[in-house]
């Protein structure tokens, strides 16, 4: 593959939050990640796409601390950071809700927020202080589908447990926000929930990461779309900057920095690419 289609952030008037350089990734012979660069913005949402297989969760693991990268610079505010172990992200204020969420279903949603942190006083578990920092978390981000915090896990829709798992990050003060598939599986009406989420985390300044395979969520919140191919950033450019087209083309390997389209891309399906 070429060079990265890059495009200048001077509009943006902010530095990057975090700023990846060359990073590299290898399992024994088979190399992951290959040089990666990658910039993410405090108060826009950066889309991250590509196929299965092109090294997006093995660039999330790196940044989460779960998978540390072999070579490359990881800065954060400008500052050479390592990320050994996820308490050193999570201190940096980076924190990613998986796929699978990891919340308990026989907990409420109080109990699920501040699971393994929670307030004490006296000794005993400060239940008013926790229930009101969740509720007030929840309020912070406009969310009104919850009836009451005390409400189990189990007895929440898809989209109710992604907003949960969102404000969590949120409560622990993150300031970069990484959301792993967060519409897979939802039906329409609980996705616009979660996306309507997903903006009012950029409004409040918050830098969010969205990996998805869905092209038409990308479009609708995403600020800029960084595309992975077989381990290479490809593009990294506005979304007004691009087309559904081009993304699939970069996705695909049939666009390159050069513009030349291999195949034509319009005949490729791009929903749940």
């Amino acid at each position: 593959m070429s060079d990265t289609i890059t495009a200048s952030h001077t509009a943006v008037g902010t530095e990057p939050i975090i700023k990846l350089v060359g990073v590299k990734k290898s399992f024994g012979p088979v190399s992951v990640l290959k040089g990666v660069d990658l910039e993410v913005h405090p108060g826009r949402v950066t889309a991250l796409v590509g196929d299965n297989g092109a090294g997006k969760s093995t660039l999330i693991k790196g940044l989460a601390g779960v998978q540390p990268y072999d070579e490359g610079e990881v800065l954060i505010d400008g500052l050479h950071r390592d990320l050994h172990t996820p308490r050193d992200s999570s201190s940096l204020g980076i924190e990613v809700v998986y796929q699978d969420l990891a919340l308990c279903d026989n907990l409420d949603i109080v109990q699920n927020m501040f699971l393994g942190r929670e307030e004490l006083s006296a000794g005993t578990f400060d239940e008013g202080r926790m229930e009101k920092e969740a509720s007030d978390t929840l309020r912070s981000l406009s969310v009104r589908t919850v009836k009451s915090v005390r409400q189990k896990v189990s007895s929440l829709s898809g989209g109710q447990r992604q907003t949960v798992a969102i404000a969590r990050a949120v409560l622990k003060k993150a300031r970069v926000v990484i959301l792993d598939e967060p519409t897979a599986a939802l039906g329409v009406a609980q996705t616009e929930q979660v996306l309507n989420l997903v903006r009012r985390l950029s409004e409040q300044g918050v830098a969010v990461v969205l990996i998805s395979h869905n092209l038409a969520d990308v479009f609708e919140v995403a600020d800029d779309i960084a595309v992975l191919y077989l381990g290479q950033m490809v593009a990294q450019i506005p979304t007004r900057e691009t087309t559904r087209d081009d993304v699939v083309g970069y996705i695909t390997g049939t666009k390159t920095m050069g513009g030349i389209d291999i195949v034509d891309t319009s005949t490729i399906r791009t929903e749940g690419v």
